[in-house]
């Protein structure tokens, strides 16, 4: 019976069908946790700081305009920061101890910032540190997922698998979205339940990624690169429901192993300081340039500020109030998970990452140039404006940039990073791109709540523009990378020419080496029969 996962398979060495089963889809959700941490909090917090029980317990509603915006924005970006220090560290520890066991760790880091936070009886210094531990947590976690299941996925249906990582992260944002509406709802603001509630649901995927990551493998490629193979072998066998001996274990191990011999004559299995020379190198700094590029422009794309700030932006377009902010930020949560969910499971393999970033990208922006036109019409910033057509149009536009930013922008740039570099230097390549995925969120953070003060409208045109620029980057950079093997990446980035070009190239060329290889395998057999023969 074939299996129901099994899909069509056009790379150049199709897997087996009973590749495409259960298992490893269940691993790609129990890493995708850490993802689940990382969406919790980046949508809960900024809703949670606008309930009556946190303001009045925080001394918010005392505060001027301005130093309510930097308050805010002191909460929020903390956590940006100790993200971005958590995948320095986290660097190290997955290269030395393989990427497993540090994701157990980011849970338990996650667990304790929660701790400080839910304990803080008015301190915001308490606030500030528990956002900065549960920060090297959701750092950590973020370099270290998408690599992992990236390296235990075949090629086919990998961009499916690391999009867990993003289905997970966007309705785990739906959860925080919608827990704000329902305390603000159901429990007095006098009472400090209805902020701690969305503070200490943080301790459900955070214990969620440490018990389940107990019963995952380390990644094969880890093993293989630290002279484990026979390790290696099992958890490749056992995540592929193939016997230790298939054909298709041995190209994988292979496939593996001739790229580290590869990487190893050219100095990767040296220090770290070789590692950036090489990183450095042609073939490798146009993929890491254009991975920390992606990170970046996510961020410039407007996407976290409306996640970390939605009710002040749907207030900004003359929806005001507290539910209904936090209704509207709950409707756009759910608009942008369904479409994540259906874009990861029917889409990203079969779109491709090339034509989904082009076309999502295409839309998010004219949604953006709406608002940022709208604003500016109404004068929506200013005061409170009729909530007619123009204005709903306006809600609409937000949803609309959320379906587009869900099929472009949205999980693209984390799937493309944990595919396209060498393994070699693969932690180190991510070491540059999660951190620079942090520090554009920090940037944006930031600056959102004083962007919105002071150029008001023009905060969706500064979006707009990057996404306008975004566009412009795949079309002249980005190849296309579906179906291909982690190691046939090398063969993608090394060709010259526009990016248009380069993937037809590859195919030709990786074409060409697979029929040399099945030549050079029926001369051998035919040998072996004729030596037989004469025996």
């Amino acid at each position: 019976m074939p299996s129901p996962f099994a899909i069509k398979d056009d790379s150049a060495f199709p897997a087996p069908s009973a590749v495409y089963n259960w298992r490893i889809y269940a691993l790609a959700f129990c890493a995708s946790m850490g993802a689940s941490m990382f969406g919790y909090d980046s949508a809960f917090i900024g809703g949670a700081m606008t309930l009556p029980s946190f303001v009045s317990r925080f001394g918010l509603g005392t505060s001027s305009s301005e130093q309510a915006a930097a308050l805010s924005a002191n909460i929020v970006s903390t956590f940006q920061a100790g993200c971005f220090f958590g995948a320095i560290f986290i660097s190290y520890l997955a290269e030395k101890f393989g990427l497993k066991f540090p994701l157990l760790a980011c849970g338990v880091l996650y667990n304790a910032g929660a701790v400080v936070q839910i304990a803080s009886k008015g301190s915001i210094g308490m606030i500030y540190a528990g956002r900065a531990l549960t920060g090297l947590g959701v750092g950590a976690s973020t370099l270290v997922v998408p690599q992992y299941i990236s390296e235990c996925s075949p090629p086919a249906i990998r961009g499916r698998l690391v999009g867990i990582f993003e289905i997970v992260l966007q309705f785990s944002q739906i959860v925080g979205f919608w827990v704000n509406y329902g305390v603000n709802q159901n429990i007095p603001g006098t009472l400090d339940a209805q902020w701690r509630i969305p503070f200490g649901l943080q301790l459900i995927p955070g214990t969620f990624l440490s018990v389940l990551m107990l019963f995952q493998p380390e990644s094969p490629r880890w093993l293989i690169k630290n002279g484990k193979t026979e390790n290696a072998t099992g958890i490749l066998s056992k995540i592929r429901c193939l016997p230790r001996d298939d054909d298709y274990i041995s190209w994988e191990i292979g496939a593996v192993k001739e790229q580290l011999l590869s990487e190893s004559e050219l100095g990767t299995a040296r220090p770290l300081g070789a590692k950036f020379k090489e990183m450095v190198k042609s073939g490798n700094r146009n993929r890491l340039a254009l991975g920390m590029s992606f990170m970046m422009l996510q961020n410039l794309s407007g996407i976290n500020a409306l996640n970390y700030y939605s009710p002040m932006i749907f207030k900004s377009i003359g929806f005001s109030g507290t539910s209904v902010g936090l209704l509207a930020t709950g409707v756009f949560g759910i608009v942008k998970a369904l479409a994540t969910l259906v874009f990861m499971c029917f889409g990203i393999d079969n779109l491709g990452r090339r034509k989904s970033m082009l076309i999502g990208s295409s839309g998010a922006l004219v949604a953006m140039f709406y608002l940022g036109g709208y604003s500016k019409v109404s004068g929506s910033f200013h005061h409170t404006v009729i909530q007619d057509g123009g204005a709903y149009v306006a809600i609409i536009m937000i949803y609309v940039f959320a379906i587009f930013y869900a099929m472009s922008w949205n999980g693209i740039p984390w799937v493309f990073c944990a595919e396209v570099f060498p393994t070699g230097i693969r932690s180190v390549c991510l070491l540059f791109t999660t951190c620079t995925q942090w520090l554009g969120q920090f940037i944006i953070v930031y600056s959102t709540p004083y962007m919105m003060t002071n150029i008001t409208y023009g905060t969706f045109l500064f979006f707009g523009g990057f996404l306008l620029f975004g566009t412009m980057v795949v079309f002249f950079l980005m190849p296309e990378t579906k179906g291909l093997s982690l190691e046939d990446m090398d063969i993608l980035f090394n060709i010259k020419g526009l990016a248009i070009t380069q993937r037809k190239k590859a195919d030709e060329i990786i074409g060409s080496q697979r029929a040399a290889e099945n030549a050079v395998d029926l001369e051998e057999k035919g040998d072996h029969a004729i030596h037989i023969e004469s025996i």
